[in-house]
């Protein structure tokens, strides 16, 4: 199943979290946030900027984000991030976040799928795939010259995109971590009555 919204919808950050309740309804541990970019070319800092917002979001909270504009994952370092985010998180499903290309009419699109994303194909990369959910924001036409694209996308789409999606997942965050401390008090005063 896949979501679309549009970064001009006023409700597209509730979208973002009520897709990431379907799409992780059944794992119970909370997501580890991996945010794919870098910070050299504007089209391609959706991750890092999306995971600088996320931090600050979720400052103090028990939650995983790597990739930010001061520790960017980039294409060098997401080939390893599989066996890292398995050694480190082996039961938290894993949220993944980039940039891409798609067609002419999907510029603007923040995509949500439940299944793994594999970064820089937008770019001809061969990387392995990444994550359990992936988010991808449709930020230029897909075409021969995609790294000019890159270049060439405007910061406010950058920006406007990262602040729905982080908005979204620190909504979605939130209300599980909340939910699991509830549910962990009911199970601790049900205890005491026994």
């Amino acid at each position: 199943m896949e979501y679309s919204f549009n970064l001009y919808n006023s409700l597209a950050s509730g979208g973002v979290c009520l897709a990431l309740k379907k799409s992780l309804h059944s794992s119970g541990e909370t997501p580890v946030i991996l945010c794919i970019g870098s910070d050299l070319s504007v089209g391609d800092s959706l991750g890092p900027v999306t995971g600088t917002k996320l931090k600050e979001k979720l400052s103090g909270l028990n939650c995983y984000v790597y990739g930010t504009l001061s520790k960017p994952i980039t294409a060098h370092e997401v080939k390893y991030m599989n066996e890292f985010l398995k050694s480190t998180h082996p039961n938290n499903p894993v949220i993944a976040i980039d940039a891409a290309v798609g067609l002419a009419g999907d510029i603007g699109l923040i995509k949500i799928a439940k299944r793994a994303m594999k970064p820089g194909s937008g770019a001809n990369k061969k990387l392995n795939k990444v994550g359990d959910v992936s988010i991808m924001g449709i930020i230029a036409e897909r075409s021969v010259f995609n790294y000019s694209l890159f270049s060439s996308t405007r910061l406010n789409i950058i920006y406007k995109m990262s602040e729905i999606i982080s908005e979204g997942i620190a909504t979605f965050i939130l209300e599980r971590l909340q939910n699991k401390n509830a549910a962990q008090t009911d199970a601790a005063v049900f205890k005491s009555f026994l």
